[in-house]
């Protein structure tokens, strides 16, 4: 039993098992370049950060020395490990949503029109990017085809330290709630945010984009699942029937994907599994930022916690694999790819502050609505850009996927009509 799953990893890892399409891309040059082991490394790397943070925290605690501890060290201790209860006096609340009534039907309508705008144009231009950088060649010429970027390690760094200057900005220039929770708990999301992260860019090398995005699009099933375990909720009928629609629908796409174009990578096994990686890493991150804002902390607080152990893991695995040098030379190489990766970290960051006002000002359904349009803008928009074609029964799955999501808003409003407690949303810091 034990060489037959063993077997079915190792063939997981190969990208010639094409499900749909044609072979993808050529085998890699060595089993070291497999996604597999990559996955392997990067997760030592981290493991080499949190082993040891995670032993010192326990030291701590057992010694008490939150009581017992002293000098120079001690703030630093107390913050990272114990946290800071916050006094009545320290708390700064949170900027309540706007309504309707204190502005014109014309101001708010502007409002959303510019929302729309920052949420679409951030989203829509990260997707084409992200495809452009992970599928396609730099550098090619008439007798050269040019090379891939093939470390999405490095583009999730590059994500998040752009991300961890504007929250790290915002801070202090808007005031914050006084900080509460022990830093090494932000720690937990960073690692399952990167782990998603890689595990999204990675799965561009054997999935189309328009798969990607339903995928996300049925990570609503492991949400929930990761709920009851994490956070341990309960979940209305309607939750469950719509969680169904979306893997019918999902289920109608895969299994009638059409005939891709030779430059296009096909579904593949191991496309699958990564991005049933990435959907089971990114629930339990909303899961647990949910837990965490108990803290009452802000959302550009949650962005900046997450981010800072973010940079601090994939610059220490980077460093440990010496890939951090050759992403920098990748880029001096080629300027059209330095371009790209900025402009992806721009898109990244300054998308997650369109989020924060957004719900701000017209709440979660409202953000809900403009996402779930914005995940339809990008199918079709990849399939116009990079040729990919869906069959007839395939866009009847899309559809049947996006039609639930809505109905999950409008039910979502419904019961908030009725007074019932308004059943929680994704956390949104993390959406990238």
């Amino acid at each position: 039993m034990d060489t037959r799953w063993w077997a079915v990893v190792v063939l997981a890892t190969l990208p010639s098992l094409g499900a749909g399409g044609e072979t993808p891309e050529a085998p890699p040059a060595s089993w070291t370049q497999l996604w597999f082991f990559r996955f392997l490394v990067n997760a030592a790397g981290y493991a080499s950060f949190m082993v040891p943070g995670y032993l010192l925290v326990q030291y701590f605690r057992r010694k008490n020395y939150l009581e017992t501890g002293r000098g120079l060290c001690f703030p630093l201790v107390k913050t990272c490990v114990f946290g800071n209860e916050p006094k009545a006096s320290d708390e700064v609340p949170l900027t309540p949503r706007a309504e309707a009534t204190e502005t014109t039907p014309t101001r708010q309508a502007l409002k959303l029109l510019f929302c729309a705008v920052g949420l679409q144009g951030s989203y829509l231009t990260w997707g084409v990017l992200q495809e452009r950088v992970m599928t396609k060649s730099y550098g090619a010429t008439a007798t050269s085809p040019g090379e891939h970027f093939t470390d999405s390690q490095f583009l999730v760094l590059m994500n998040r330290v752009l991300a961890l200057i504007v929250a790290g900005l915002y801070c202090i220039i808007v005031k914050q709630p006084r900080h509460g929770a022990p830093m090494y708990r932000y720690s937990f999301a960073s690692l399952s945010n990167v782990l998603s992260s890689w595990c999204q860019y990675e799965a561009l090398k054997f999935v189309s984009f328009p798969t990607q995005v339903l995928a996300k699009a049925s990570k609503v099933i492991p949400v929930m699942m990761m709920g009851k375990l994490v956070s341990r909720r309960s979940y209305e009928h309607w939750e469950y029937l719509t969680a169904a629609l979306i893997s019918i629908g999902v289920s109608m796409f895969l299994l009638s994907s059409g005939p891709e174009p030779r430059n296009s990578p096909a579904t593949t096994l191991s496309g699958l599994i990564l991005l049933a990686g990435y959907i089971i890493f990114d629930s339990f991150t909303s899961n647990w930022q949910d837990a965490l804002f108990a803290y009452k902390m802000s959302p550009v607080q949650m962005m900046f916690g997450v981010n800072f152990f973010s940079c601090l893991f994939t610059v220490g695995s980077l460093l440990e694999q010496g890939a951090l040098l050759e992403g920098t030379r990748f880029m001096g190489r080629h300027s059209e790819f330095a371009a790209h990766a900025f402009l992806l970290s721009v898109c990244s960051a300054g998308g997650q502050l369109f989020i924060f006002y957004t719900i701000g000002q017209f709440g979660a359904a409202v953000f809900t609505i403009i996402m779930t349009l914005r995940q339809a803008l990008a199918i079709l928009l990849s399939c116009l850009i990079y040729g990919h074609a869906i069959t007839v029964v395939g866009g009847l799955g899309v559809a049947v996927v996006f039609a639930a999501l809505l109905l999950r808003v409008y039910a979502r409003g419904r019961l908030k009509q009725r007074g019932k407690k308004a059943v929680p949303v994704d956390s949104p810091v993390q959406k990238v």
